[in-house]
């Protein structure tokens, strides 16, 4: 029989906020990866998103959950554009395939989510440009924080 996985906890306060790469962001995104679950193909995180940033365009291959802790935050172009406007203290649920042209934040916010699957970044139209899945983040993570 397998044993089952040991839990995990992080003081999230203890860890240092790394840089969200440029090639997926805009405005000085930060953020700190406080899990991955090889196992579920999951990686969950925080973002610190300064007013006037934003992620670039991509797709949710997998579903994903976030918890909008500070700040305001415009999912696929905003209730505006049919999208979403959150709001803290607010949550949302992303469905797999959900595109986001941007993510968009117009003031300082700071959110928690959990993708449970990659993210794919893409061009205008729709062709691959990264996917960012739980390896890439835990590779990236290490890289940054000097823990490979």
């Amino acid at each position: 029989m397998k044993s089952k996985l040991a839990g995990e906890y992080v003081q999230i306060n203890d860890l240092e906020w790394q840089p969200f790469p440029e090639a997926f962001s805009a405005g000085g995104i930060r953020w700190k990866l406080l899990h991955v679950s090889p196992e579920a193909g999951a990686w969950t995180a925080i973002f610190d998103c300064p007013s006037g940033s934003s992620f670039s365009r991509h797709i949710h291959v997998g579903p994903g959950e976030y918890l909008l802790t500070k700040g305001k935050m415009e999912v696929r172009g905003g209730e505006g554009s049919g999208g979403a406007t959150a709001y803290a203290n607010g949550y949302g649920y992303e469905a797999c395939n959900a595109r986001h042209d941007m993510t968009f934040f117009p003031e300082s916010s700071e959110f928690y989510m959990t993708f449970l699957g990659p993210l794919q970044f893409v061009q205008e139209d729709g062709s691959p440009i990264a996917v960012v899945g739980w390896e890439q983040a835990q590779a990236l993570w290490e890289e940054q924080t000097g823990k490979a």
